[in-house]
């Protein structure tokens, strides 16, 4: 892979550092200067002229510096003459304004779509975007990947003979359907309604989940609200046991203190998409590695493979 550049911002170094141990390629560093006037300055230091550069930056807090500095990143590879550039996005917090509900509202899942390509991305690589037309926000290719097969290889190491997947909601049971069909298991979802952004109700849950054993499947979870409320429906219709899954642990707000003082949670797992703080404290949660997927994924579009292919059975 001669001909690659690999550069992370300053959001999730460490998830960087791992896909490259795994391409076999150096992660090219990058200077973030703040000016007096508190504008940033951004300079890859390597080589990217007819390189295929990559971008490794997911949103996540601080989002809006983040991404101003992805922007920064991408303007400053256009510059310096990139054959291609690839933005590597393992969470794309926008994801979630994805829709207008609401009068006089941004749209900014594709607004800051926009925004990427205008500074020079020419490819995406994302990683559980929050819904399924959030692609189609980008005006340039992107490469969609998932977890669930990740999240599946941890979960077979237990008795699934008596277990249930449950969706929070209808709008995630899709995604659910396919991780139960991965682990041989039935599906359940529940029929939620949000009034807010940490309020919302869950009035009930559509599926057999008495007695069973159960993996609550969503695709982030930021304060918790949605599952600790869904854990109070669970507990009403008997369920025996309680484990908790998703793609990105942003666990805001204490939402992971929360989740692991529930005592029919026994355990907590997300993947490495956006970093976990070290001082967590709960004996709970198991992070799994996302890193040799998306190094793969960037090793297919280097060569010009199918990335769809990493999905075949």
């Amino acid at each position: 892979m001669r001909d690659i550049a690999v550069f992370s911002g300053s959001a999730h170094p460490g998830l960087a550092e791992e896909v490259c141990g795994h391409l076999g390629v150096p992660l090219s560093p990058v200077r973030v200067n703040r000016f007096a006037n508190d504008c940033l300055e951004v300079q890859l230091q390597a080589n990217c002229r007819e390189r295929d550069v990559f971008l490794i930056q997911p949103l996540v807090t601080p989002v809006q510096e983040h991404l101003v500095e992805l922007l920064l990143m991408c303007d400053a590879a256009r510059g310096a003459s990139a054959s291609r550039i690839t933005v590597v996005m393992p969470h794309y917090s926008y994801a979630r304004s994805d829709k207008k509900d609401a009068p006089r509202i941004s749209i900014g899942g594709r607004l800051v779509a926009d925004l990427l390509v205008a500074s020079g991305a020419s490819r995406v690589l994302a990683l559980t975007l929050h819904s399924p037309q959030v692609h189609g926000f980008f005006s340039v290719p992107v490469d969609h990947l998932h977890a669930l097969r990740e999240l599946a290889e941890h979960f077979r190491g237990s008795d699934l003979s008596n277990t249930t997947v449950v969706s929070p909601d209808l709008g995630n049971a899709k995604e659910a359907a396919a991780f139960a069909r991965l682990l041989g298991t039935k599906v359940a979802a529940g029929a939620k309604q949000r009034f807010a952004d940490d309020r919302v109700s869950i009035s009930s849950v559509i599926g057999e989940v008495e007695g069973r054993d159960i993996i609550v499947l969503d695709d982030e979870i930021a304060k918790g609200s949605t599952v600790i409320e869904l854990l109070g429906r669970l507990r009403e219709l008997g369920a025996r046991s309680v484990r908790v899954a998703c793609t990105h642990g942003l666990f805001s707000a204490g939402a992971l203190k929360r989740l692991s003082e529930q005592p029919d949670v026994s355990e907590i797992v997300c993947t490495n998409t956006v970093p976990v703080p070290d001082d967590h404290g709960t004996d709970k949660l198991r992070v799994l590695s996302i890193a040799p997927a998306l190094a793969e994924a960037i090793r297919r579009i280097h060569n010009g493979e199918s990335v769809s292919a990493l999905f075949d059975a």
